[in-house]
């Protein structure tokens, strides 16, 4: 489980094919990689990966993760590449601040940015989301957009708005995102589990 609250920014470095369409990424970042175990998991732009290796590289740390086909499929992690910058969150442990919301790393769609509205500081975002998904999403509702804990501002059909502080827009990749960018989705587990609920009900 995450948090949605990005606590360092990747590069991918390699991008492997391997064999059965899995792909091996080894991501730069700033975590020491003696305090990784390998198995462990990590949220690589909201997407929860197991770490398979680790160490350094000259002046830099690094970790690979395999992503498997129906990874590549549904998440924006298909389309990585060497120098791709990634919003990077490591698996939350007991005793942890909950500073964001409860995150699996399990995306559930591709959000697309639709408009951008650059304010004082902030910005103000609204993305399309797939069909089907847009029931789970509320005004003051919570999502994860590739892996960042967000409020949901606004909701209008298959759209919703989010506004992105000054901190969040500097310290995730959020910042540097233009319309048509595409972002990993997660919607609340508990608007998931809620509709879940009442699906059973009424049958």
């Amino acid at each position: 489980m995450f948090t949605g609250i990005v606590s360092d920014l990747g590069e991918v470095l390699e991008v492997d094919p391997k064999a059965e369409g899995l792909r091996r990424l080894t991501i730069a970042s700033g975590y020491d990689p003696d305090t990784i175990d390998l198995g462990a998991s990590i949220a690589c732009s909201g997407v929860c990966l197991t770490v398979v290796a680790r160490g350094r590289a000259g002046n830099r740390s690094y970790f690979a993760v395999d992503a498997a086909a129906e990874t590549l499929a549904v998440t924006t992690a298909g389309s990585w590449q060497r120098g791709a910058r990634l919003n990077l969150e490591r698996a939350l442990r007991l005793g942890d601040e909950l500073g964001g919301h409860m995150v699996s790393g399990h995306v559930d769609g591709i959000a697309e940015l639709i408009s951008r509205e650059n304010l004082p500081d902030m910005a103000w975002l609204t993305l399309r989301v797939p069909a089907g998904l847009a029931k789970f999403i509320a005004p003051k509702g919570s999502v994860a957009l590739d892996g960042v804990s967000l409020t949901v501002n606004e909701v209008a059909g298959d759209t919703f708005s989010v506004l992105i502080i000054p901190h969040t827009l500097k310290v995730t990749m959020l910042g540097g995102l233009g319309v048509g960018a595409g972002l990993n989705l997660e919607i609340d587990l508990m608007a998931r589990y809620a509709a879940r609920l009442l699906e059973a009900a009424q049958r």
